[in-house]
């Protein structure tokens, strides 16, 4: 049976909201709301710091913690620095994103899923838009949208709307097409993870800002799983507001 470790890359500095880890969401810190909520998905668990700040609010919610350079450049690095000083024996290393709050289970599930063929390098998750997401949803570069070929693998993603619908009015694109939102979490094969550090900036990592193209124009398969759960990441102050204003309309049922 196949061993799955999650990591969580957790920083506290940040340019649009420093300490976001630490802000607290339904009463905890976002990094513990992340945590509770994947804490029973995987064969271990660990917040990745290089913040004695979180370091010691993981401990004191009783999370592991293991801390890493602040060298690290993104979240991929910080997941290998992890791998390294822990000493892990896993199959697959599995990238949670920790301004992630809500995150659910079925989630991660599918993400899993993912490996169970052999030709699976990597793997990330994706959500249709809806028709009622609304042109501007759709058209935003934030949110980078992703193509997949009949197998599930990923072909493109991009902060443009891919594919173009020639001869479509934009207005009726949502509802002729199946356009997939890319939600930042992956899993990599353990064997693979330093390979894919090292692989330098691609041309078309550069021109989008989108660090999986990366992987995707030296080769390596990613599959994708597809999800119809809505999450919310939480980059500014104001994402914070959002998320708490979603929690308290919906009802949201933590795994506390």
């Amino acid at each position: 049976m196949m061993k799955f470790v999650g990591i969580i890359p957790a920083r506290y500095a940040s340019t649009r909201f420093p300490g976001k880890p630490l802000a607290m969401l339904g009463g905890k810190p976002v990094i513990q709301r992340v945590y509770e909520q994947v804490k029973d998905c995987f064969d271990d668990l660990y917040v990745a710091t290089d913040d004695d700040r979180i370091k010691d609010v993981v401990l004191a919610f009783g999370g592991k913690v293991v801390m890493t350079s602040s060298e690290c450049n993104n979240g991929t690095e910080r997941c290998l620095d992890a791998y390294k000083r822990l000493a892990l024996d896993c199959d697959v290393i599995v990238n949670i994103q920790g301004d992630e709050p809500f995150i659910q289970r079925k989630q991660v599930e599918a993400l899993i899923s993912c490996f169970d063929s052999d030709e699976t390098d990597i793997a990330t998750l994706v959500k249709p838009f809806e028709v009622t997401d609304g042109l501007e949803r759709l058209e935003c570069p934030n949110s980078p949208k992703v193509v997949l070929n009949e197998k599930g693998y990923a072909l493109y993603f991009s902060r443009s709307v891919v594919p173009y619908l020639r001869g479509v009015d934009k207005s009726e694109w949502l509802a002729k097409h199946t356009f997939y939102k890319h939600l930042g979490i992956y899993a990599y094969r353990a064997s693979l993870l330093e390979t894919l550090t090292q692989l330098p900036q691609s041309p078309m990592e550069k021109a989008e800002s989108l660090e999986q193209l990366r992987w995707l124009e030296n080769g390596y398969r990613i599959k994708v799983g597809v999800t119809d759960i809505e999450t919310i990441g939480i980059d500014t102050p104001e994402d914070l507001e959002r998320a708490k204003a979603f929690a308290a309309s919906v009802g949201f049922a933590w795994n506390d």
